[in-house]
C-alpha cells in the first residue's frame, strides 16, 4: 500500500476525529473540537455542522482547516494519526452525502430535521502521517485521494442491496474471522475502494482490502476470498 492508501484507511477506520478551523472570535488562534466522521469515495472526512456552531462562522470567514484522527493506545506516540490540512466548504450535493451518512450514524436524522445542519468536506492540501516513531511523512493531497472513486460510488447501493439480501451468512462469517465476534443482526452499510462497513449488534465495524479495488467487478474476488478465509481454506 502506498503511504496515501494508508493515511485514508486510517481515516476510514476511526469514527471521530478533531476538526481545526482559523476562530473569528479570537484573530489569529485555532480552534478545534472533536466531531464524529464519516470519508467519501475519495477518503475526505465528511462532517455534520450546525450553523450556530463556531467552526461554520469560521469556515464562512476563512475555509483553511485541519482535520486529525488518531488511533487510541496506552502511549499515543506509537500509534498512527493523520491532519488533513485544507479547505472545508459545505458539500456541494447535500442530499446524497446525507443518504451515505445517515447509514453511519441514522440517529443523526434529528439533526437534519432541526434544520439549519449542513455537511462539510475538506479538500486536503496536504497529509501529515505518521505512522510512529520514526514514520513521518508529509503526502500531498492528490495522492492521498483515492485514484477514481466515481465508479464505486455509483455502484455503492446496488452491492449493498445484494450483500444485505443474499450474502448476510458471508457477513456473518466475516464478522466471527476478523473480529471473533458473533453478532445476531449484521448489515453492510457501506463499502469503497479501500473496504466495506458493517454494523454489527449497533457497532461499527471495518473490513479493509489488501489493496484499492477500483472496479465495482472486483468486488467478487475480494469477498469470495474473504469468505474461504473465513472458513479456514485459505
Amino acid at each position: 500500500m502506498t503511504r496515501g492508501s494508508q493515511a485514508r484507511a486510517l481515516l476510514r477506520r476511526h469514527r471521530s476525529g478533531v476538526l481545526s478551523s482559523h476562530s473569528v472570535k479570537h484573530p489569529g488562534y485555532p480552534y478545534g473540537s472533536a466531531l464524529p466522521h464519516i470519508a467519501d469515495h475519495a477518503g475526505r472526512p465528511v462532517v455534520l455542522i450546525s450553523h450556530l456552531a463556531e467552526h461554520t462562522h469560521n469556515l464562512a470567514v476563512d475555509p483553511r482547516a485541519s482535520f486529525i484522527v488518531c488511533a487510541q493506545g496506552p502511549d499515543l506516540q506509537t500509534q498512527p494519526r493523520a491532519t488533513l490540512l485544507g479547505e472545508a466548504r459545505p458539500a456541494a450535493d447535500q442530499e446524497s452525502i446525507a443518504r451515505r451518512y445517515l447509514r453511519f450514524y441514522p440517529d443523526h436524522e434529528q439533526y437534519l430535521q432541526i434544520g439549519g445542519f449542513r455537511f462539510f468536506v475538506l479538500e486536503p492540501l496536504q497529509v501529515r502521517y505518521i505512522q510512529g516513531f520514526g514514520g513521518l511523512h508529509w503526502i500531498p493531497g492528490n495522492d492521498y485521494l483515492a485514484a477514481d472513486p466515481t465508479t464505486m460510488a455509483a455502484a455503492e447501493p446496488s452491492v449493498l442491496e445484494h450483500m444485505n439480501a443474499d450474502h448476510r451468512d458471508a457477513l456473518l462469517a466475516y464478522c466471527r474471522a476478523t473480529y471473533t465476534i458473533a453478532p445476531k443482526d449484521v448489515e453492510m452499510i457501506g463499502v469503497d475502494c479501500d473496504g466495506f462497513d458493517v454494523r454489527a449488534d449497533g457497532d461499527l465495524l471495518r473490513f479493509a482490502f489488501d489493496e484499492p479495488v477500483i472496479e465495482p467487478a472486483g468486488l467478487r474476488a475480494v469477498f469470495a476470498a474473504l469468505s474461504r478465509k473465513s472458513r479456514g481454506d485459505a
